[in-house]
């Protein structure tokens, strides 16, 4: 009877592997060290919101915008929408606080910075993700015009 091998992978990965558990380990006892009930909260909340709010709203964004091309016969544009989309998305979860004036007076005791003008900024930075990417989508299609042969007429 051939002995089966558990695939382990080379001592490099196992050695980062437990690198990695003993960095997690200690992030854990570090952050349940001072309130554990709030960050069990913090984290049971978060995945709450994402799983039942979050994910069904992107979800949904994301299959009007596919439609919406598909019906044109533009499936192939999608990821010019949804990069964008996401990038923008992403910053807005991490600066949200501070978008939303939420922990301006605490951003300001802390740094002595104004904490005004990060909601023009996210909208700035959206505005050059979206830009950026429609000037990308547009010298890609006129390269692929300029690739086609001459209509016969």
């Amino acid at each position: 009877m051939p002995r089966r091998v558990l695939p382990l992978g080379s001592p490099l990965q196992l050695l980062l592997l437990a690198c990695s558990f003993a960095l997690a380990a200690y992030a854990g006892v570090r952050l349940l060290a001072g309130d554990w009930r709030g960050v069990a909260l913090w984290i049971v909340g978060a995945a709450l919101l994402h799983d039942l709010v979050l994910l069904p709203l992107y979800t949904a964004a994301d299959r009007a915008v596919t439609r919406g091309l598909d019906a044109g016969g533009q499936r192939a544009r999608t990821p010019y929408v949804r990069v964008p989309a996401v990038l923008s998305g992403l910053l807005l979860l991490v600066w949200f606080p501070l978008i939303s004036g939420m922990v301006s007076e605490r951003y300001r005791t802390a740094t002595g910075l104004s904490p005004d003008g990060f909601l023009a900024r996210w909208l700035l930075i959206t505005a050059a993700l979206f830009g950026g990417s429609a000037l990308l989508l547009a010298l890609r299609v006129r390269r692929a015009a300029k690739h086609l042969p001459p209509a016969s007429h």
